[in-house]
């Protein structure tokens, strides 16, 4: 699917830091059109309790009806159904990858004017 509004790219992945066309960040929420810093005290987002409804919405929300999720470099951050299911319940998809994986796959999916967002946790 083509789209007008296009995925910011991933320029550079580093511990701690990714470089998109949107800006620098530390984690980043993309979506078509855009992007921001994804500060995971906004919605309660952590290792353990794991990726929230919450965030996974504002991609949504944004346009996205592919979402790839970088889970972290070891992939210690965890994905809850009920995260996925927000994405389901829309008729969106998720991609869950380690985050070097997540960005190649987010990077060719924006390649391809897809209408593709992305959560992507750059440390652990």
């Amino acid at each position: 699917m083509q789209n007008q509004r296009r995925a910011p790219k991933i320029t550079t992945l580093s511990w701690g830091r990714i470089a998109t066309e949107a800006g620098v960040f530390r984690d980043a929420k993309l979506w078509p059109g855009g992007g921001r810093n994804w500060d995971w005290t906004e919605t309660g987002t952590d290792h353990d309790v794991g990726l929230q409804p919450a965030d996974i919405q504002e991609v949504l929300d944004h346009g996205a009806r592919i979402i790839v999720v970088g889970r972290g470099q070891h992939e210690r951050l965890s994905v809850p159904r009920g995260a996925v299911s927000t994405a389901e319940h829309v008729g969106a998809r998720m991609e869950v990858l380690p985050t070097k994986a997540a960005v190649e796959r987010y990077n060719a999916l924006a390649g391809q004017g897809e209408l593709v967002g992305a959560l992507i946790h750059t440390t652990c």
